[in-house]
């Protein structure tokens, strides 16, 4: 695909210093650093500087509020040289926090800490995801998604035993029965599925009104992308497809996903939907679809901005994804 790197979260070109990872010494060494920087996270929110453009904010490693960041920090890898940290402050509490917000479909609320400057906030990376440049995104999405690892996977998989960090936030190691446990990612499937000027597009049940995307689903073990491709799209759809092409890839943090996405010749066109699956699909024409984006289409709004579902339909509609 001509732009595939050019999608959100991707094509930042990162060092990740993996080299240093088990060097406990090189580590330390770079903690202590005065060119080494802090990328504080709460409850998976990275801290921004909100104003116009806002940016991924960077601690000197000696700040105060990092007292309060919990006692692992992740290297996530060296810009220009210098080391950079995930740090998790998730045990602050907000004196003004709205617990009810933070649930929704997407969180706008925003949280500013005291010891912070004024114009800086932590902000759910969905909603801000595309006012960040490629290496800020890059960033943001890796110390979330390692963050949100650790958080759920603090005891082994094998015995049960309590698990400790190690390799500098990339692996975890059963103090029991001293299993190795690495970062985990789940590949999925979103599909462009075409049939002559058509794309097809689908709505989950719980999501907003209007809001239609291109069919995605989990790879199973076993299977290839090709093969997931054609079962998902059959499960919830009743669309059989034929030539499967992959186009580009995103990782998506929301907690730990790798997008793949594909390409792919529609052998039917009728639809049968499975209601668990999806609550609705149709097929859109190229003409609606321009509708669509232009936000005057009077059932569908346009995909997410930064999702791959976004920047899949774009090329589609630039004619370029060859």
């Amino acid at each position: 695909m001509q732009h595939a790197e050019q999608v959100t979260f991707g094509g930042s070109a990162l060092d990740r210093a993996g080299e240093i990872r088990s060097n406990p010494d090189a580590v330390t060494a770079a903690l202590a650093h005065p060119d080494s920087k802090a990328i504080l996270f709460w409850r998976g929110k990275p801290l921004l500087s909100m104003a116009r453009p806002a940016g991924l904010v960077r601690l000197a490693m000696d700040h105060p509020v990092l007292q309060q960041a919990s006692a692992d920090m992740i290297l996530l890898g060296r810009e220009d040289g210098a080391a950079r940290f995930a740090c998790d402050i998730s045990g602050w509490t907000p004196e003004d926090l709205d617990g009810a917000t933070l649930d929704s479909f997407l969180d706008a609320s925003e949280q500013r800490h005291p010891l912070l400057e004024d114009d800086t906030a932590f902000a759910e990376l969905r909603r801000v995801m595309t006012w960040l440049t490629p290496r800020d995104a890059e960033l943001a999405a890796t110390g979330k998604a390692i963050l949100d690892w650790h958080e759920s996977h603090g005891f082994c998989a094998r015995c049960g035993g309590k698990s400790d960090v190690a390799q500098a936030g990339w692996q975890r190691v059963c103090t029991v029965c001293n299993a190795s446990h690495f970062p985990r990612t789940d590949p999925v499937v979103i599909m462009l599925i075409t049939t002559g000027n058509s794309v097809l597009m689908g709505r989950s049940p719980f999501w907003p009104e209007g809001m239609f995307s291109l069919l995605a689903g989990f790879v199973e073990p076993g299977e290839t992308l090709e093969a997931a491709v054609r079962r998902e799209v059959f499960e919830e759809a009743g669309v059989r497809v034929g030539a499967v092409s992959y186009l580009a890839s995103q990782p998506w943090p929301f907690p730990a996903s790798l997008m793949f996405g594909c390409r792919g010749e529609a052998l039917s066109t009728e639809i049968t939907i499975d209601p668990v699956e999806i609550e609705d699909a149709m097929w859109v024409s190229r003409e609606e679809m321009m509708q669509v984006f232009a936000g005057e289409h009077p059932r569908i709004l346009p995909a997410r901005k930064g999702a791959i579902a976004h920047f899949l339909l774009e090329n589609w509609l630039a004619d370029t994804l060859d």
